[in-house]
Parts: C-alpha cells; structure tokens; sequence
C-alpha cells in the first residue's frame, strides 16, 4: 500500500440525481455535495487500487483475528449498533473494468461474510450507508434502497471505472430497491444474485444463473442458535432488576422467618425467570420448527407451561393448601407470559413471519402476556401473605 491517508479525488464533490419519490425521480442538479471516500486506516484495508474516478481502497478476502472478534462481541450486543464500515466503493482482489461489481450493506457482518466467500476473486463491491443495519433489515426500513444505491453509485464515479452497467445485489435487498429507477437515473442494470453468499461463485460460474435452492431462505439450527447470545444478554439486563424484587418479596409471609422465606421462596422466584428467559431466548429458537402454533408467543406460551410445571414439580410445592394452589397458578400465569414475549423477539429474523402477521400478533399477545404477568405476581404474593 503506497499510501495510508485519504487522498482529495474527483470523487470528492459530485452532482447528486434528486429523488423525487420513492416511484419516480429526476435528473435536476440540486447542488454540489462534499463527499469523502471510505477511509483506509480500516483494518481490514489492504492497498489502493488507482481508477480513472481516484483511488479505491483494496481490501482482504481472509478475516483476520480483529474481524472474528469483532463479530463474536456484535454476537452478545457490544458495540452492535456501531459494527460498520464506510460506504463506498471497494476493490476485492484486483479488479479491472470488466469486474462485476456487488452491492452490499456497511453492517460489518455482511460485508465480512461477503469478502470472506470471493477468496481468490476480483470483485468491485459497492457498500451502501446502511446505518449499519443487515441487508434484509435495511431493506425493509429502507435505508438499503432505491436513492441511497443511486447516491452511492454518482459518489464512487462507478461510470468512469467500469466499462459494463450492471449491479449483483443480494436477493434479500430486493424489497428496498426499485430496480427500473436505478435503470432510469444511473444506468445501471440491477441483478439480483442468491441469498446467500456462499452461493455468488456459482451463480457466476454459471452465467449468472440462479437455482430454485439459491432463492429458498432457510432458517436452520445454526441460524437460529447464533441469535441466541444477544437475546440472552438484552434479558439480563431487566433480570437483574427484577430478580432482587422478588427475591425479597419472598421473603414476605410464612411462619419460618424473613431470611428463611427469601432462601426457599424468594430463591425459587429468581430460578422461575431465569428459567422462563432461557425457555424464551434459547430453548423456543432451537426447537422453533417442533413448536406447536403459528405464532411465536404461542410457541413460546408452550415452551412456558412444560418449564412452570418441571419446576413446580421439583420445587415439590404443596397444592393440598391454598397458598399452594395460588404458587402454582401464579408461576403458571407468570412463566409462559415471559417466554412468550421473549420468542416474539424473533419474529424479526425468521422466515417463518410477514410483518402484517408480526403485527397482528402483537395486538393480542401483547395485552394477553401484561394481564398474565400482573395477574401472576398479585397471586404469587397473595399466597405469600396468606401462607
């Protein structure tokens, strides 16, 4: 790499198309942006390739130690809402005029899963400003879409680099791309590749042609077992407020004494979250496709009912007393509602949903897991005090 800073480039300022619409847009100027090129003191920048539109950050195919930790910490929720790179043209290997070029989003993610499958190969990739946001989630917000892929192709000069017109988006950006209006201002051609990225080097190998598998989006166990730590640990954070409050409210009632209560009973409360958190983020995502219902907070309300009554059945609680039988139900109503709304967290990143369902089942599960939940408690600490 010959130099490390950014370097001023006709890329600099560019005329921008002014989108008039979501529909339909303009070529009127507006106005000369000021516009800086991806920096190259990101890690994983390798060279620069010299285009006629000025210097294009090169950059590595192989992850390196800094790229998997990074992406195990994006795992567990540190530092996820910042996982991103710049936007902008970048070169993968050595490509020339005649290089595909591949679009995809500056969540860091995708762009690594993205770089780590063209090993070996040229590519251009164009990265949009996402927000650092998924492809299929910006899609749907919007932020993967029609004007920011039209912006971005005037401010990486991607006229005066390649000599074709045409752009590999991923099929999952679909939703967010108007593909005649990036045709209509910027003349570029949108393609739409497979789902996935392990699957690009046979989609090109094979003319751009793609299989009736290459358009099936699966949501497998590993796909499913790898949104487990950050649902995990967003759900630590309100237990470890909550469990303190019922660990004491155990304490309430009974002959034994506070302190003994809060051992037996109180102790008891903490284990039935944390058994009801584990049910909704790790056990309802790795048995999802078994679970019976549709809907996610039913699978969820299911997973619920078996841990309320495993641990009811080992905690061995007396169902001869009223404040027995008031135990029970409480934790019957209280742990099915909270593994229930923990496994409509995952209604985001299925395929099992549509948003216009996700929506209907919050209006009624919704309430339906509040009433249980403050139903529960009230009964839990009323057979306290009547113990």
């Amino acid at each position: 790499m010959n130099n490390m800073e950014n370097n001023s480039s006709p890329r600099n300022k560019i005329t921008l198309p002014v989108i008039t619409s979501a529909s339909s847009c303009s070529c009127s100027i507006l106005e000369e942006t000021p516009h800086s090129p991806p920096r190259l003191d990101q890690s994983f920048v390798v060279g620069l390739i010299k285009t006629p539109a000025g210097d294009v950050p090169q950059v590595a195919a192989q992850l390196q130690r800094t790229d998997h930790w990074g992406t195990i910490k994006a795992r567990f929720g540190v530092g996820r809402m910042d996982y991103m790179i710049d936007p902008g043209l970048y070169a993968l290997g050595n490509p020339d005029n005649k290089s595909p070029v591949l679009v995809t989003a500056n969540y860091k993610m995708s762009f690594d899963y993205l770089r780590r499958e063209l090993s070996g190969r040229n590519f251009w990739i164009l990265v949009l400003d996402t927000k650092g946001i998924n492809v299929w989630c910006a899609a749907g917000k919007g932020t993967f879409g029609t004007e920011e892929l039209i912006i971005r192709i005037a401010f990486s000069g991607l006229k005066e680099i390649v000599s074709h017109r045409q752009l590999i988006l991923p099929q999952l950006g679909a939703p967010g791309v108007a593909a005649h209006t990036v045709k209509k201002i910027s003349g570029f051609k949108v393609c739409y590749g497979p789902i996935r990225a392990k699957d690009l080097t046979a989609y090109l190998d094979s003319g751009m042609k793609v299989t009736p598998e290459m358009r099936i989006m699966t949501f497998p166990l590993k796909d499913r077992a790898v949104l487990i730590p950050i649902e995990f640990v967003a759900a630590a954070k309100p237990f470890l407020i909550i469990a303190p409050v019922l660990f004491i409210l155990g304490g309430i009632g009974g002959p034994e004494g506070f302190w003994t209560n809060t051992v037996n009973y109180g102790l008891f409360a903490v284990i039935a979250l944390l058994g009801a958190i584990l049910g909704g983020v790790a056990l309802n995502p790795l048995l999802l496709p078994y679970l019976p219902g549709r809907a996610f907070s039913v699978k969820g309300f299911s997973i619920g009912v078996i841990i309320a009554l495993f641990l009811l059945y080992i905690w061995g609680v007396n169902l001869q007393t009223w404040a027995g039988r008031m135990e029970s139900l409480a934790w019957l109503l209280i742990i099915p509602a909270v593994t229930g709304y923990l496994a409509m967290n995952f209604t985001g990143c299925s395929t099992y949903t549509s948003l216009s369902g996700v929506k209907r089942e919050m209006r009624w599960a919704l309430p339906v897991q509040i009433a249980a939940s403050v139903s529960g408690l009230l009964i839990w600490i009323t057979s306290r005090l009547i113990s």
